[in-house]
């Protein structure tokens, strides 16, 4: 399996009045234009997912919308509670779940939860490995056999200024 994880693009501060709710903060403009650049690189690089899964926090929800919609795959995108910021195990148990198992999956959540679960899959302790995702980032984990513990492989991780090069 083949994991891509993305963290949302890049949103209202947290505190900014009408705003105080953190899973209502949406995008800001420049995130959404750095996030068409990023569906434009993944194009560049052939990938499709069989599955998108994204937090509902609106700002995840957005970007997850814009790489859905630029690479024509709204129909594989679902939301899931256990991609807002929280604890992993309902995250692998649903991956599990799935049927068939899909082979290419991109998850759109987090800081810190994604570092933490990329720690996780290649170390099995999520505070091993000093991962830090930024805003807009994309990274490959390739996965033997999912599990909640050491499964994964980094095979890359992008920052969005090396997203929009590929752009």
């Amino acid at each position: 399996m083949n994991l891509y994880i993305l963290r949302h693009g890049i949103a209202v501060e947290p505190g900014t009045p009408d705003f105080e709710n953190d899973s209502e903060r949406p995008l800001i403009p420049k995130g959404e234009r750095r996030l068409h650049s990023a569906a434009a690189a993944m194009k560049k690089l052939e990938l499709s997912f069989d599955l998108i899964l994204s937090s509902p926090f609106i700002r995840a929800k957005q970007t997850a919308e814009i790489v859905a919609g630029e690479l024509k795959l709204k129909k594989r995108l679902e939301f899931f509670d256990g991609l807002a910021p929280g604890g992993f195990k309902a995250l692998v148990q649903k991956l599990h779940e799935l049927k068939p198992a899909p082979e290419h999956i991109l998850l759109v959540g987090h800081e810190p939860y994604l570092s933490r679960l990329i720690s996780l899959l290649m170390s099995g302790d999520a505070d091993a490995a000093a991962v830090k995702m930024k805003k807009g980032g994309l990274c490959k984990l390739e996965v033997g056999e999912l599990r909640h513990g050491q499964c994964a492989r980094l095979a890359w991780l992008l920052t969005p200024a090396q997203m929009e090069l590929l752009a």
